[in-house]
Protein backbone atom coordinates (compact mmCIF):
# COMPACT_ATOMS: atom_id res chain seq x y z
CA UNK A 1 0.00 0.00 0.00
CA UNK A 2 1.37 3.41 -0.96
CA UNK A 3 2.32 5.54 2.01
CA UNK A 4 3.49 9.10 2.30
CA UNK A 5 6.62 9.80 4.24
CA UNK A 6 5.84 10.59 7.90
CA UNK A 7 5.83 14.27 8.78
CA UNK A 8 8.31 15.60 11.28
CA UNK A 9 6.86 16.97 14.51
CA UNK A 10 6.85 20.79 14.49
CA UNK A 11 9.06 22.39 17.12
CA UNK A 12 6.09 24.29 18.54
CA UNK A 13 2.45 23.18 18.75
CA UNK A 14 -0.60 25.16 19.82
CA UNK A 15 -4.18 24.33 20.80
CA UNK A 16 -7.12 26.69 21.23
CA UNK A 17 -10.27 25.64 23.09
CA UNK A 18 -13.24 27.89 22.27
CA UNK A 19 -15.53 27.11 25.19
CA UNK A 20 -18.95 28.52 25.98
CA UNK A 21 -17.52 30.42 28.96
CA UNK A 22 -13.80 30.95 28.31
CA UNK A 23 -11.42 30.82 25.38
CA UNK A 24 -8.11 29.09 26.17
CA UNK A 25 -4.88 28.85 24.22
CA UNK A 26 -1.83 26.80 25.12
CA UNK A 27 1.47 26.79 23.23
CA UNK A 28 4.06 24.06 23.80
CA UNK A 29 7.47 23.01 22.52
CA UNK A 30 8.08 19.38 21.60
CA UNK A 31 11.48 18.37 22.88
CA UNK A 32 13.00 15.00 23.80
CA UNK A 33 9.64 13.30 23.34
CA UNK A 34 7.86 15.65 25.76
CA UNK A 35 5.60 18.69 25.48
CA UNK A 36 6.89 21.68 27.46
CA UNK A 37 4.37 24.48 27.94
CA UNK A 38 5.65 27.84 26.68
CA UNK A 39 2.61 30.05 26.94
CA UNK A 40 -0.98 30.07 28.16
CA UNK A 41 -3.70 32.61 27.46
CA UNK A 42 -7.24 32.64 28.81
CA UNK A 43 -10.06 35.12 28.35
CA UNK A 44 -13.54 34.94 29.86
CA UNK A 45 -15.62 35.59 26.75
CA UNK A 46 -18.97 34.10 27.92
CA UNK A 47 -19.97 33.31 24.36
CA UNK A 48 -22.68 30.97 25.61
CA UNK A 49 -24.40 33.86 27.39
CA UNK A 50 -24.66 35.61 24.04
CA UNK A 51 -26.72 32.85 22.46
CA UNK A 52 -30.27 34.12 22.03
CA UNK A 53 -33.36 31.94 22.49
CA UNK A 54 -33.64 31.50 18.71
CA UNK A 55 -30.07 30.18 18.52
CA UNK A 56 -28.59 33.33 17.03
CA UNK A 57 -25.44 34.88 18.48
CA UNK A 58 -25.69 38.30 20.12
CA UNK A 59 -23.67 40.82 18.08
CA UNK A 60 -22.01 42.43 21.11
CA UNK A 61 -20.83 39.10 22.51
CA UNK A 62 -19.75 38.00 19.03
CA UNK A 63 -17.64 41.14 18.67
CA UNK A 64 -16.02 40.42 22.06
CA UNK A 65 -15.18 36.90 20.93
CA UNK A 66 -13.68 38.10 17.64
CA UNK A 67 -11.50 40.64 19.45
CA UNK A 68 -10.18 37.85 21.69
CA UNK A 69 -9.44 35.66 18.66
CA UNK A 70 -7.51 38.48 17.01
CA UNK A 71 -5.30 38.67 20.10
CA UNK A 72 -4.79 34.92 20.05
CA UNK A 73 -4.13 35.11 16.31
CA UNK A 74 -1.26 37.50 16.86
CA UNK A 75 0.49 34.85 18.97
CA UNK A 76 -0.16 32.14 16.35
CA UNK A 77 0.60 34.20 13.25
CA UNK A 78 4.03 32.75 12.51
CA UNK A 79 3.21 29.13 13.30
CA UNK A 80 2.86 26.38 10.70
CA UNK A 81 -0.79 25.73 9.77
CA UNK A 82 -0.48 22.03 10.63
CA UNK A 83 0.90 22.81 14.08
CA UNK A 84 -2.27 24.52 15.37
CA UNK A 85 -5.70 23.13 16.25
CA UNK A 86 -8.65 25.35 17.11
CA UNK A 87 -11.78 23.62 18.41
CA UNK A 88 -15.25 25.02 19.03
CA UNK A 89 -17.46 23.25 21.56
CA UNK A 90 -21.05 23.40 22.83
CA UNK A 91 -21.99 26.97 21.90
CA UNK A 92 -20.81 26.40 18.33
CA UNK A 93 -22.84 23.18 18.18
CA UNK A 94 -25.99 24.99 19.36
CA UNK A 95 -25.69 28.21 17.38
CA UNK A 96 -28.00 28.60 14.37
CA UNK A 97 -26.79 30.07 11.11
CA UNK A 98 -23.35 30.48 12.61
CA UNK A 99 -21.37 29.95 9.41
CA UNK A 100 -20.78 33.66 8.80
CA UNK A 101 -19.51 34.11 12.37
CA UNK A 102 -17.28 31.04 12.11
CA UNK A 103 -15.75 32.44 8.91
CA UNK A 104 -15.01 35.76 10.63
CA UNK A 105 -13.60 33.87 13.61
CA UNK A 106 -11.34 31.86 11.29
CA UNK A 107 -10.04 35.05 9.72
CA UNK A 108 -9.46 36.61 13.14
CA UNK A 109 -7.38 33.74 14.51
CA UNK A 110 -5.82 32.80 11.18
CA UNK A 111 -6.58 29.07 11.38
CA UNK A 112 -9.56 26.79 10.62
CA UNK A 113 -12.01 26.15 13.44
CA UNK A 114 -13.11 22.56 14.05
CA UNK A 115 -16.54 22.05 15.60
CA UNK A 116 -16.28 18.93 17.76
CA UNK A 117 -19.15 16.76 19.01
CA UNK A 118 -19.93 16.39 22.70
CA UNK A 119 -18.47 12.88 22.78
CA UNK A 120 -15.31 14.06 21.02
CA UNK A 121 -15.06 16.90 23.54
CA UNK A 122 -15.28 14.31 26.33
CA UNK A 123 -12.54 12.22 24.73
CA UNK A 124 -10.23 15.22 24.42
CA UNK A 125 -10.90 16.26 28.02
CA UNK A 126 -9.99 12.80 29.27
CA UNK A 127 -6.81 12.82 27.18
CA UNK A 128 -5.79 16.20 28.61
CA UNK A 129 -6.36 15.01 32.19
CA UNK A 130 -4.72 11.61 31.70
CA UNK A 131 -1.60 13.05 30.06
CA UNK A 132 -1.05 15.69 32.76
CA UNK A 133 -1.74 13.66 35.91
CA UNK A 134 0.44 10.95 37.43
CA UNK A 135 -0.54 7.51 36.20
CA UNK A 136 -2.63 5.79 38.83
CA UNK A 137 -3.71 2.22 39.29
CA UNK A 138 -7.28 1.47 38.33
CA UNK A 139 -10.01 3.55 36.76
CA UNK A 140 -10.49 7.30 36.87
CA UNK A 141 -13.73 9.28 36.72
CA UNK A 142 -13.26 12.69 35.09
CA UNK A 143 -15.90 15.43 35.38
CA UNK A 144 -15.60 18.65 33.40
CA UNK A 145 -18.15 21.44 33.93
CA UNK A 146 -18.09 23.74 30.93
CA UNK A 147 -20.17 26.77 30.12
CA UNK A 148 -22.62 24.94 27.87
CA UNK A 149 -22.15 21.25 28.61
CA UNK A 150 -20.77 18.91 31.24
CA UNK A 151 -18.67 15.90 30.29
CA UNK A 152 -18.29 12.78 32.43
CA UNK A 153 -15.81 10.09 31.49
CA UNK A 154 -14.49 6.86 32.99
CA UNK A 155 -11.11 5.71 31.75
CA UNK A 156 -8.08 3.64 32.60
CA UNK A 157 -4.61 4.90 31.84
CA UNK A 158 -4.85 6.88 28.60
CA UNK A 159 -7.89 4.95 27.35
CA UNK A 160 -11.43 6.29 27.88
CA UNK A 161 -13.94 3.52 28.55
CA UNK A 162 -17.22 5.40 28.85
CA UNK A 163 -17.98 8.94 27.71
CA UNK A 164 -21.03 11.20 27.97
CA UNK A 165 -21.72 14.84 27.24
CA UNK A 166 -24.62 16.29 29.24
CA UNK A 167 -26.57 19.24 27.90
CA UNK A 168 -26.06 21.46 30.93
CA UNK A 169 -23.28 23.88 31.79
CA UNK A 170 -22.52 26.54 34.38
CA UNK A 171 -23.41 29.41 32.02
CA UNK A 172 -26.63 27.81 30.77
CA UNK A 173 -27.94 26.98 34.25
CA UNK A 174 -26.81 30.29 35.75
CA UNK A 175 -28.60 32.15 32.95
CA UNK A 176 -31.76 30.11 33.55
CA UNK A 177 -31.93 30.09 37.35
CA UNK A 178 -29.74 33.00 38.49
CA UNK A 179 -29.96 35.33 35.48
CA UNK A 180 -30.41 38.49 37.53
CA UNK A 181 -27.68 37.48 39.98
CA UNK A 182 -30.21 36.92 42.76
CA UNK A 183 -29.63 33.90 45.00
CA UNK A 184 -31.88 31.92 47.30
CA UNK A 185 -32.05 28.34 48.60
CA UNK A 186 -35.21 27.85 46.50
CA UNK A 187 -33.43 28.92 43.29
CA UNK A 188 -30.50 26.67 44.11
CA UNK A 189 -32.85 23.76 44.64
CA UNK A 190 -34.58 24.30 41.31
CA UNK A 191 -31.20 24.50 39.59
CA UNK A 192 -30.08 21.28 41.24
CA UNK A 193 -33.24 19.49 40.10
CA UNK A 194 -32.46 20.51 36.49
CA UNK A 195 -28.89 19.23 36.87
CA UNK A 196 -30.16 16.00 38.44
CA UNK A 197 -32.48 15.39 35.49
CA UNK A 198 -29.57 15.67 33.07
CA UNK A 199 -27.34 13.31 35.09
CA UNK A 200 -29.94 10.71 36.05
CA UNK A 201 -30.06 8.72 32.76
CA UNK A 202 -26.34 7.91 33.08
CA UNK A 203 -25.79 7.46 36.80
CA UNK A 204 -26.52 3.71 36.88
CA UNK A 205 -24.22 2.77 34.01
CA UNK A 206 -21.39 4.89 35.40
CA UNK A 207 -21.74 3.59 38.94
CA UNK A 208 -21.93 0.04 37.61
CA UNK A 209 -18.62 0.41 35.78
CA UNK A 210 -16.98 2.02 38.82
CA UNK A 211 -13.77 3.98 39.38
CA UNK A 212 -10.93 4.28 41.87
CA UNK A 213 -10.54 8.07 41.93
CA UNK A 214 -12.58 11.08 40.84
CA UNK A 215 -11.02 14.09 39.12
CA UNK A 216 -12.50 17.43 38.11
CA UNK A 217 -11.12 19.63 35.34
CA UNK A 218 -11.50 23.14 33.93
CA UNK A 219 -12.10 26.53 35.51
CA UNK A 220 -15.40 25.99 37.28
CA UNK A 221 -14.20 22.97 39.26
CA UNK A 222 -10.91 24.71 40.00
CA UNK A 223 -12.70 27.83 41.28
CA UNK A 224 -14.88 25.71 43.57
CA UNK A 225 -11.81 23.86 44.85
CA UNK A 226 -9.99 27.13 45.50
CA UNK A 227 -13.05 28.50 47.29
CA UNK A 228 -13.20 25.43 49.55
CA UNK A 229 -9.49 25.80 50.31
CA UNK A 230 -10.02 29.48 51.14
CA UNK A 231 -12.60 28.49 53.74
CA UNK A 232 -10.47 25.57 55.00
CA UNK A 233 -6.73 25.85 54.22
CA UNK A 234 -6.27 22.16 55.13
CA UNK A 235 -8.62 21.00 52.35
CA UNK A 236 -6.43 19.51 49.61
CA UNK A 237 -9.34 18.16 47.58
CA UNK A 238 -12.99 18.95 46.93
CA UNK A 239 -15.07 17.06 49.47
CA UNK A 240 -18.80 16.68 49.94
CA UNK A 241 -18.48 18.62 53.21
CA UNK A 242 -16.54 21.44 51.55
CA UNK A 243 -19.08 21.64 48.76
CA UNK A 244 -21.92 21.86 51.31
CA UNK A 245 -20.06 24.77 52.90
CA UNK A 246 -19.99 26.67 49.60
CA UNK A 247 -23.72 26.00 49.09
CA UNK A 248 -24.52 27.29 52.61
CA UNK A 249 -22.44 30.41 51.87
CA UNK A 250 -24.43 31.03 48.69
CA UNK A 251 -27.67 30.52 50.63
CA UNK A 252 -26.74 33.26 53.09
CA UNK A 253 -26.43 36.04 50.50
CA UNK A 254 -29.07 37.55 48.25
CA UNK A 255 -26.90 38.50 45.28
CA UNK A 256 -23.89 36.81 43.69
CA UNK A 257 -21.89 40.06 43.78
CA UNK A 258 -21.88 39.75 47.58
CA UNK A 259 -20.01 36.43 47.48
CA UNK A 260 -16.92 37.04 49.60
CA UNK A 261 -14.43 34.57 48.14
CA UNK A 262 -11.21 35.88 46.61
CA UNK A 263 -10.89 32.62 44.68
CA UNK A 264 -13.99 33.53 42.65
CA UNK A 265 -13.31 36.50 40.39
CA UNK A 266 -16.04 38.94 39.39
CA UNK A 267 -16.19 37.47 35.89
CA UNK A 268 -16.41 33.93 37.31
CA UNK A 269 -19.22 34.92 39.70
CA UNK A 270 -21.68 35.25 36.82
CA UNK A 271 -21.65 31.47 36.25
CA UNK A 272 -20.48 30.24 39.66
CA UNK A 273 -23.83 29.30 41.23
CA UNK A 274 -24.82 27.14 38.25
CA UNK A 275 -21.44 25.38 38.41
CA UNK A 276 -21.84 24.70 42.12
CA UNK A 277 -25.30 23.19 41.53
CA UNK A 278 -23.94 20.87 38.82
CA UNK A 279 -20.99 19.71 40.91
CA UNK A 280 -23.24 19.15 43.94
CA UNK A 281 -25.49 16.89 41.89
CA UNK A 282 -22.52 15.03 40.38
CA UNK A 283 -21.40 14.30 43.95
CA UNK A 284 -24.93 13.29 44.95
CA UNK A 285 -25.90 11.17 41.94
CA UNK A 286 -22.53 9.48 41.46
CA UNK A 287 -22.05 9.06 45.23
CA UNK A 288 -18.75 10.88 45.34
CA UNK A 289 -16.99 11.77 48.56
CA UNK A 290 -13.82 13.41 47.22
CA UNK A 291 -12.53 14.83 43.98
CA UNK A 292 -9.04 15.87 42.92
CA UNK A 293 -8.57 18.91 40.71
CA UNK A 294 -6.62 18.37 37.48
CA UNK A 295 -4.38 20.90 35.76
CA UNK A 296 -5.07 19.46 32.30
CA UNK A 297 -8.28 19.84 30.34
CA UNK A 298 -9.51 19.87 26.75
CA UNK A 299 -6.80 22.23 25.45
CA UNK A 300 -4.08 19.83 26.61
CA UNK A 301 -6.08 16.99 25.07
CA UNK A 302 -6.05 18.87 21.76
CA UNK A 303 -2.28 19.27 22.04
CA UNK A 304 -1.64 15.58 22.66
CA UNK A 305 -4.11 14.60 19.96
CA UNK A 306 -2.27 16.87 17.52
CA UNK A 307 1.05 15.39 18.59
CA UNK A 308 -0.35 11.90 17.99
CA UNK A 309 -0.93 12.76 14.33
CA UNK A 310 2.84 13.00 13.94
CA UNK A 311 3.83 10.03 16.07
CA UNK A 312 1.67 7.25 14.56
CA UNK A 313 -1.00 7.50 17.25
CA UNK A 314 -3.63 9.39 15.24
CA UNK A 315 -6.98 8.75 16.90
CA UNK A 316 -8.66 8.97 13.49
CA UNK A 317 -6.68 5.98 12.21
CA UNK A 318 -7.85 3.93 15.19
CA UNK A 319 -11.43 4.99 14.57
CA UNK A 320 -11.31 3.95 10.90
CA UNK A 321 -9.85 0.54 11.79
CA UNK A 322 -12.55 0.06 14.40
CA UNK A 323 -15.33 0.93 11.94
CA UNK A 324 -13.88 -1.41 9.32
CA UNK A 325 -14.02 -4.22 11.86
CA UNK A 326 -17.46 -3.33 13.20
CA UNK A 327 -19.04 -3.21 9.73
CA UNK A 328 -17.17 -6.24 8.32
CA UNK A 329 -15.39 -4.36 5.54
CA UNK A 330 -13.68 -6.40 2.79
CA UNK A 331 -10.17 -5.20 3.67
CA UNK A 332 -8.58 -6.43 0.45
CA UNK A 333 -11.08 -4.53 -1.70
CA UNK A 334 -10.71 -1.43 0.47
CA UNK A 335 -6.94 -1.58 -0.04
CA UNK A 336 -7.37 -1.84 -3.81
CA UNK A 337 -9.53 1.27 -3.88
CA UNK A 338 -7.18 3.09 -1.51
CA UNK A 339 -4.12 2.39 -3.66
CA UNK A 340 -5.97 3.55 -6.77
CA UNK A 341 -7.29 6.78 -5.28
CA UNK A 342 -3.89 7.71 -3.85
CA UNK A 343 -2.26 7.09 -7.22
CA UNK A 344 -4.86 9.30 -8.92
CA UNK A 345 -4.43 12.02 -6.30
CA UNK A 346 -0.68 12.13 -6.92
CA UNK A 347 -1.37 12.86 -10.59
CA UNK A 348 -3.93 15.66 -10.18
CA UNK A 349 -3.11 17.31 -6.85
CA UNK A 350 -1.18 20.22 -8.34
CA UNK A 351 -3.70 20.98 -11.10
CA UNK A 352 -6.68 20.82 -8.75
CA UNK A 353 -5.08 22.38 -5.66
CA UNK A 354 -5.24 19.19 -3.62
CA UNK A 355 -1.63 19.11 -2.42
CA UNK A 356 -2.49 18.81 1.27
CA UNK A 357 -1.55 15.82 3.49
CA UNK A 358 -5.02 15.96 5.09
CA UNK A 359 -6.61 15.36 1.68
CA UNK A 360 -4.45 12.27 1.24
CA UNK A 361 -5.58 10.96 4.62
CA UNK A 362 -9.27 11.70 4.10
CA UNK A 363 -9.29 10.00 0.71
CA UNK A 364 -7.60 6.95 2.22
CA UNK A 365 -10.20 6.78 4.98
CA UNK A 366 -13.07 7.24 2.53
CA UNK A 367 -11.69 4.36 0.46
CA UNK A 368 -11.39 2.13 3.52
CA UNK A 369 -14.96 2.92 4.63
CA UNK A 370 -16.81 3.23 1.34
CA UNK A 371 -18.49 -0.18 1.72
CA UNK A 372 -19.56 -0.02 5.38
CA UNK A 373 -23.18 0.40 4.25
CA UNK A 374 -23.16 -3.16 2.89
CA UNK A 375 -23.48 -4.32 6.50
CA UNK A 376 -26.94 -2.69 6.51
CA UNK A 377 -28.22 -3.63 3.05
CA UNK A 378 -26.82 -4.03 -0.46
CA UNK A 379 -29.50 -1.87 -2.04
CA UNK A 380 -28.44 1.75 -1.72
CA UNK A 381 -25.47 0.78 0.43
CA UNK A 382 -23.68 4.04 -0.39
CA UNK A 383 -26.53 5.97 1.26
CA UNK A 384 -26.46 3.67 4.30
CA UNK A 385 -22.70 4.23 4.59
CA UNK A 386 -23.16 7.99 4.38
CA UNK A 387 -25.74 7.88 7.17
CA UNK A 388 -23.47 5.83 9.42
CA UNK A 389 -20.56 8.20 8.86
CA UNK A 390 -22.65 11.32 9.39
CA UNK A 391 -24.15 10.12 12.68
CA UNK A 392 -21.54 7.88 14.34
CA UNK A 393 -19.35 8.95 17.26
CA UNK A 394 -15.99 9.03 15.46
CA UNK A 395 -13.12 9.70 17.86
CA UNK A 396 -10.62 12.22 16.52
CA UNK A 397 -12.82 13.55 13.71
CA UNK A 398 -14.19 17.09 13.86
CA UNK A 399 -17.63 17.56 12.39
CA UNK A 400 -16.43 18.99 9.06
CA UNK A 401 -14.16 16.00 8.34
CA UNK A 402 -16.87 13.55 9.37
CA UNK A 403 -19.40 15.25 7.09
CA UNK A 404 -16.88 15.26 4.22
CA UNK A 405 -16.38 11.49 4.60
CA UNK A 406 -20.16 11.02 4.58
CA UNK A 407 -20.53 13.10 1.41
CA UNK A 408 -17.78 11.21 -0.42
CA UNK A 409 -19.10 7.79 0.58
CA UNK A 410 -22.70 8.78 -0.19
CA UNK A 411 -21.70 9.96 -3.68
CA UNK A 412 -19.17 7.32 -4.64
CA UNK A 413 -21.60 5.55 -7.00
CA UNK A 414 -24.72 6.19 -9.03
CA UNK A 415 -25.78 9.81 -9.51
CA UNK A 416 -23.50 12.26 -7.63
CA UNK A 417 -25.36 13.91 -4.73
CA UNK A 418 -23.14 16.85 -3.85
CA UNK A 419 -25.78 19.29 -2.59
CA UNK A 420 -24.58 18.88 1.01
CA UNK A 421 -21.08 20.04 0.04
CA UNK A 422 -22.34 23.62 0.36
CA UNK A 423 -22.72 23.03 4.11
CA UNK A 424 -19.03 22.21 4.51
CA UNK A 425 -16.68 24.81 5.93
CA UNK A 426 -13.84 26.14 3.76
CA UNK A 427 -11.69 24.78 2.27
CA UNK A 428 -13.57 21.45 2.23
CA UNK A 429 -16.56 22.90 0.38
CA UNK A 430 -14.29 23.61 -2.61
CA UNK A 431 -12.33 20.37 -2.39
CA UNK A 432 -15.20 17.92 -1.90
CA UNK A 433 -16.28 17.59 -5.57
CA UNK A 434 -12.78 16.76 -6.85
CA UNK A 435 -12.09 14.36 -3.96
CA UNK A 436 -15.40 12.62 -4.54
CA UNK A 437 -14.66 12.24 -8.26
CA UNK A 438 -11.33 10.55 -7.51
CA UNK A 439 -13.07 8.12 -5.15
CA UNK A 440 -15.83 7.40 -7.69
CA UNK A 441 -13.33 6.51 -10.41
CA UNK A 442 -11.27 4.36 -8.05
CA UNK A 443 -14.32 2.36 -6.97
CA UNK A 444 -15.52 2.03 -10.56
CA UNK A 445 -12.21 0.64 -11.83
CA UNK A 446 -12.04 -1.90 -8.99
CA UNK A 447 -15.64 -3.07 -9.33
CA UNK A 448 -14.57 -6.56 -10.44
CA UNK A 449 -12.50 -7.12 -7.26
CA UNK A 450 -9.82 -8.63 -9.45
CA UNK A 451 -6.61 -9.87 -7.92
CA UNK A 452 -4.79 -8.55 -11.02
CA UNK A 453 -3.52 -5.03 -10.46
CA UNK A 454 -4.87 -2.19 -12.57
CA UNK A 455 -2.60 -0.97 -15.38
CA UNK A 456 -0.88 2.39 -15.34
CA UNK A 457 -3.62 4.94 -16.09
CA UNK A 458 -2.53 8.45 -16.95
CA UNK A 459 -4.70 11.35 -15.78
CA UNK A 460 -4.60 14.88 -17.16
CA UNK A 461 -6.60 17.32 -15.05
CA UNK A 462 -8.02 20.69 -16.03
CA UNK A 463 -10.40 22.96 -14.16
CA UNK A 464 -13.65 21.35 -15.30
CA UNK A 465 -12.43 18.23 -17.06
CA UNK A 466 -10.34 15.11 -16.68
CA UNK A 467 -8.69 12.93 -19.32
CA UNK A 468 -7.96 9.25 -18.61
CA UNK A 469 -5.56 7.33 -20.88
CA UNK A 470 -5.47 3.55 -20.67
CA UNK A 471 -2.80 1.21 -22.11
CA UNK A 472 -3.43 -0.23 -25.60
CA UNK A 473 -6.10 -2.97 -25.78
CA UNK A 474 -6.91 -2.81 -22.05
CA UNK A 475 -10.32 -1.24 -22.60
CA UNK A 476 -11.06 -3.77 -25.38
CA UNK A 477 -10.47 -6.56 -22.87
CA UNK A 478 -12.74 -4.96 -20.23
CA UNK A 479 -16.11 -4.14 -21.83
CA UNK A 480 -17.90 -3.91 -18.47
CA UNK A 481 -15.49 -1.17 -17.37
CA UNK A 482 -16.10 0.64 -20.66
CA UNK A 483 -19.85 0.54 -20.02
CA UNK A 484 -19.33 1.85 -16.48
CA UNK A 485 -17.11 4.67 -17.75
CA UNK A 486 -19.72 5.64 -20.33
CA UNK A 487 -22.32 5.87 -17.58
CA UNK A 488 -19.90 7.93 -15.49
CA UNK A 489 -19.36 10.35 -18.37
CA UNK A 490 -23.12 10.93 -18.43
CA UNK A 491 -23.38 11.36 -14.64
CA UNK A 492 -20.57 13.93 -14.60
CA UNK A 493 -21.86 15.80 -17.63
CA UNK A 494 -25.12 16.37 -15.74
CA UNK A 495 -23.18 18.26 -13.04
CA UNK A 496 -21.11 20.30 -15.51
CA UNK A 497 -17.94 18.18 -15.57
CA UNK A 498 -16.35 16.58 -18.62
CA UNK A 499 -14.66 13.18 -18.42
CA UNK A 500 -12.78 11.89 -21.46
CA UNK A 501 -11.46 8.36 -21.84
CA UNK A 502 -8.76 7.41 -24.35
CA UNK A 503 -6.54 4.49 -25.26
CA UNK A 504 -2.88 5.43 -25.39
CA UNK A 505 -1.26 5.12 -28.79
Amino acid sequence: MARRAPKSVPDVLAAVDLGSNSFHMVVARYTHGQLVILDRLREMVRLGAGLESDGRLNKEVGARALACLERFGQRLRDMRPDSVRVAGTNVFRRAKRAQAFIERAREAIGHPIEIVSGIEEARLIYSGVAHTMPAGAGRRLVCDIGGGSTEIIIGEGLQPLELESLQMGCVRLSEEFFADGRLSPKRMQRCRVAARQAIEPYQSSFRRRGWDEAVGSSGTVRAIGDGIRELDPNAMEISAEGLDGIIRMLGEIEHIRDLNLQAVTDERKLSFAGGVAILAELFEQLRLERMKVADGAMREGLLYDLLGRYTDEDARERTVRSMQERYHVDLVQAERVENTVVGFLNQVEEAWGLADPEIDLLLRWAARLHEIGLDVAHSGYHRHGAYLLANADMAGFPRAEQKLLAIMVGSHRRKPAMEDADELTPPWDRRAPAMTLLLRLSVLLNRGRSTVALPAIKLTARRDSLEMRFPPRWLDDHPLTVADLQSEIGHLKAVGFRLRVYTAK
